[in-house]
């Protein structure tokens, strides 16, 4: 049977992808180890085996395996308790789990929360060849995935930064003569063609500003970001915002109050970008108000996370843009001659900021009666950041 499985092999690549990966075994029973040991290094697997949990997860991190065959019931740490583990290590690590017919439930189970496959014990060499080979075909799938997403990562980085000079590089120049005319350099102007100069001088400016806070955001790296994370005091730095837009707010005779308990706890993140995520929450609390209205701030510890309410009683946004409302470039009012003005990047810039610290946010709005912005950060950074945490009620 061996003799003519190798034929096979030689003819057709009977278990191409065995070849050369690398796989952990981890099972209390000695022969289960061995038997799969043995059955994979003779198709030229790379093949390291643990007696428990523990060991197992030890050998995780220093074997660093391609496929996990993970026994389900063993002393000690369990099996599901290991797939846990490695999915939290490493989820590109192919699990697959042995199991006895006695716990094919479990085994279903299991696959229900990631894992790939299941063998069951006991099987023969060629079954646990099938199953193994196909579990390093999925590896080969992911790790060719994922650098598929590097490279195009790459490219739409270089093309953005690429458009955006080609962008702003006329718009600068443009902006430089205008202000040069209106400096009065290149001769006099009418007093009508000085306000129109003028005027599109603006218009130009705000433009370069907007290209800028796209290529902010699109070239975005979270974990570039969380290296230089400090430890904070949320209440600190949302006095200064506070401070800085009171003078916004009196002159529409608004009234900013900030709640925060004195013993609130520090946590790890980026003083800049928070800044940016308090000044834009509540400068548009301030921005979407009506006169004599009023914004609340409440920072509370709510576990183990910092919670931060921006609340304020002005126009409300309706449920139909509630759900876009984190959207690049989307406003509620999207007209050129609208009252308010705006980018539409704001609160995007906002959830990306807030996502790259591992926190959330969600939006309460009714109509006519305010809105409420709640952003969850948490007292340590996350394991794994920058992953999308919107919700919207």
């Amino acid at each position: 049977m061996d003799a003519e499985r190798r034929d096979r092999k030689r003819i057709k690549g009977f278990f191409p992808f065995l070849d050369g990966g690398r796989v952990l075994v981890i099972d209390d029973e000695e022969m289960i180890r061995d038997a799969c040991a043995q059955a994979l290094r003779k198709e030229g697997c790379v093949v390291e085996t643990a007696e428990d949990g523990e060991t197992g997860l030890e050998a995780l991190e220093s074997f660093s395996p391609d496929l996990v065959l993970v026994d389900l019931k063993m002393p000690g740490m369990s099996g599901l308790d290991v797939l846990e583990e490695i999915e939290k290590t490493d989820p590109t690590v192919v699990k697959i789990v042995l199991t006895g017919f006695a716990t094919i439930a479990s085994a279903v189970d299991a696959m229900k929360k990631g894992t790939y496959d299941f063998i069951t014990k006991p099987s023969t060499p060629d079954e646990i060849r099938a199953v193994v080979d196909r579990g390093l075909e999925k590896r080969h799938l992911i790790l060719e995935s994922e650098a598929l997403k590097i490279a195009q990562e790459r490219i739409r980085r270089n093309m953005i930064s690429l458009v955006s000079h080609e962008l702003r590089a006329p718009l600068a120049a443009t902006v430089q003569y205008l202000e040069i005319i209106l400096g009065g350099m290149a001769g006099q102007v009418s007093k009508e063609a000085t306000e129109m100069i003028d005027r599109s001088n603006q218009r130009l400016r705000e433009m370069l500003d907007l290209i800028g806070r796209w290529l902010n955001l699109a070239t975005f790296d979270p974990l570039r970001m969380a290296e230089y994370f400090e430890a904070l005091h949320l209440a600190d730095l949302m006095e200064e915002s506070v401070a800085i837009l009171d003078p916004v707010a009196k002159k529409r005779n608004i009234q900013i109050i900030m709640e925060s308990p004195e013993d609130l706890p520090s946590i790890q993140g980026s003083q800049v970008a928070l800044k940016e995520v308090f000044n834009n929450l509540i400068s548009n609390a301030i921005k979407y108000n009506r006169d004599g209205g009023w914004v609340k701030v409440t920072l509370l510890e709510d576990g183990e996370e910092i919670r931060i309410e921006v609340c304020d009683n002005g126009i409300g946004i309706s449920e139909e843009h509630v759900s876009r409302i984190f959207d690049e470039f989307y406003r509620v009012d999207g007209r050129r001659n609208a009252p308010v003005k705006g980018s539409g990047l704001g609160l995007s810039i906002v959830r990306t900021l807030v996502n790259a610290h591992g926190g959330s946010i969600a939006l309460e709005s009714k109509v006519g009666e305010g809105s409420t912005f709640t952003v969850r950060i948490p007292k340590r950074p996350k394991e794994s950041m920058g992953t999308s945490h919107v919700s919207v009620q």
